[in-house]
């Protein structure tokens, strides 16, 4: 099993960036599939979710009308788009598939908003 983020980067406050996670060696289809991220003495924080079926999508309060989560299934991939970014959204962001009682989590890719 993998989950490989890439995209991440360092990036002017108000400007976007768009992660993208590559799974491979499982179902992707079948798996909820999630955006979290964690900075520096912070506790781990779920910003995105996509469903396996239908791709309803649900965010964190502090990214809402600002970030966008779609996924791919031809591709394995779920995508992040990230706009009107500020400080605050700095961290690692990493992706995570889940069903059932099973989870995997990629390593993570940085993402720092600063002027």
């Amino acid at each position: 099993v993998q989950l490989v983020e890439s995209g991440g980067g360092l990036v002017q406050p108000g400007g976007s960036l768009r992660l993208s996670c590559a799974a491979s060696g499982f179902p992707f289809s079948s798996y909820v599939m999630s955006w979290y991220r964690q900075a520096p003495g912070k506790e781990r924080e779920l910003v995105a979710r996509i469903t396996a079926v239908g791709g309803r999508t649900d965010y964190a309060d502090s990214v809402k009308g600002r970030f966008t989560i779609s996924r791919d299934n031809a591709k394995n991939t779920v995508y992040l788009q990230m706009n009107s970014l500020k400080p605050e959204d700095t961290a690692v962001y990493s992706c995570n598939a889940e069903i059932s009682s099973t989870s995997y989590r990629g390593q993570g890719t940085q993402v720092t908003v600063s002027s």
